[in-house]
């Protein structure tokens, strides 16, 4: 019998935790059965982590390209996605600082980029991914959001890639595949008619103003009489109100466009008597927003204004507009702090008035409306109309004093 003259082999290493996707060989090599076949990963000593973390390194590298049945392809360089994500996000906070963008939208594009990281690794090169890479991510983001929700979550996603080549970090732009894109508008009109319609009925609206607390009541009155949304409510200065006239004016802090809106009675109230007793802020430089945080802090943090939407949302619950009233629960959809835009614009159509309507809620004027070009006002009486013909339809009453 003929005996072997190589010496006993050392002890394997153990698997550094539970949860390590590599296996010790008897080879003594990380390894991992991938797809029927078993994949090596590096030397497995027993004596340091240094081999160790090598092979998490390239089976991480690899992983997508193993599991997808393709021969790994190494990167050959060039900016990597982490490089990419934090240029983009430092970029947004400088716009932040600056004031040309809002918390809440440099907010969004950061989960954009948390997204983006779980699902593409960190080291790849931006050059390298492949459409097949954005089907695989479409299909993470279709799973988690609505249809109109996903349709922004790819325009964001585009977004940050469109930057990484007008800023120079990648040579050409980055091909998206014929996949990635936004849902269809049938698609968007089908989930919006599931939902139905986006619209408080006036004896709900009163039923909630009667059970808000005070900075809600105001809130929710700024909504419905001006149609503001979340940010607007959150950054809105107590210099562009003139309660003795009854006027704010603000412009859109999403867009820019100047509005001038005429408050109705309820609403002058409310924000006086939210003014006589708002909490001193933290920062001087928040003295002149109308509406603090808790403890004291501004509602434009990187989270903060979206409380607005939450404590709307509980105050739905609570008076059950959002759940229904009966032996059978009827869940409604779409409900939120912004519908009171879409009240306000739904209801405000029936003054006839278009271009005040457009005027009062922010909206841009389209490309090819030339009088919008040379208009340089909306005359107040018909700003008024339009406010008075919303507050007829909320409360029954005309806006006289």
């Amino acid at each position: 019998m003929a005996y072997s003259t190589r010496k006993p082999s050392a002890k394997k290493p153990r698997k550094p935790r539970k949860d390590f996707p590599l296996f010790p060989h008897a080879t003594h090599r990380w390894a991992k059965k991938v797809r029927g076949r078993l994949v090596y990963f590096g030397p497995a000593t027993p004596d340091g982590d240094q081999g160790t973390q090598a092979a998490l390194e390239r089976w991480l590298q690899q992983k997508d390209d193993l599991l997808a049945g393709r021969a790994p392809r190494v990167s050959g360089g060039g900016v990597t996605i982490r490089e990419m994500l934090n240029r983009f996000l430092t970029a947004k906070e400088a716009l932040v600082a600056s004031g040309e963008i809002l918390p809440g939208t440099f907010a969004e594009y950061h989960k954009v980029a948390e997204r983006i990281a779980a699902v593409f690794a960190l080291w790849r090169a931006v050059e390298d991914l492949r459409s097949e890479d954005f089907e695989r991510l479409r299909g993470r983001l279709a799973k988690q959001y609505s249809a109109v929700r996903l349709a922004n979550e790819v325009q964001r996603v585009r977004t940050i890639f469109k930057f990484a080549y007008e800023s120079g970090l990648i040579d050409r732009p980055v091909r998206f595949g014929p996949e990635f894109k936004k849902p269809s508008a049938k698609v968007l009109r089908l989930e919006r008619a599931k939902k139905g319609l986006r619209l408080f009925q006036p004896d709900e609206l009163r039923a909630v103003l009667a059970a808000a607390d005070l900075p809600m009541k105001a809130k929710i009155l700024l909504g419905v009489n001006c149609g503001y949304g979340n940010t607007d409510v959150a950054s809105l200065r107590i210099s562009a109100l003139d309660l003795a006239t009854s006027w704010v004016d603000y412009p859109r802090p999403k867009t820019g466009i100047p509005r001038r809106c005429p408050l109705w009675p309820e609403t002058v109230t409310a924000l006086r008597d939210h003014l006589a007793t708002r909490p001193k802020p933290q920062d001087p430089a928040h003295n002149d927003l109308v509406f603090i945080g808790r403890r004291g802090k501004t509602m434009l943090g990187k989270h903060d204004h979206w409380r607005v939407a939450t404590d709307f949302g509980k105050l739905l619950r609570k008076t059950k507009v959002k759940t229904g009233d009966g032996e059978k629960t009827i869940y409604r959809p779409g409900l939120s702090f912004y519908t009171l835009r879409h009240v306000f614009q739904t209801i405000g159509d029936g003054a006839r008035d278009p271009v005040a309507l457009r005027d009062l809620i922010g909206h841009a004027p389209p490309a090819n409306d030339m009088a919008a070009l040379y208009r340089e006002r909306i005359d107040d009486a018909r700003l008024q109309a339009v406010a008075d013909h919303v507050r007829r339809w909320l409360f029954g009453t005309e806006n006289k004093e």
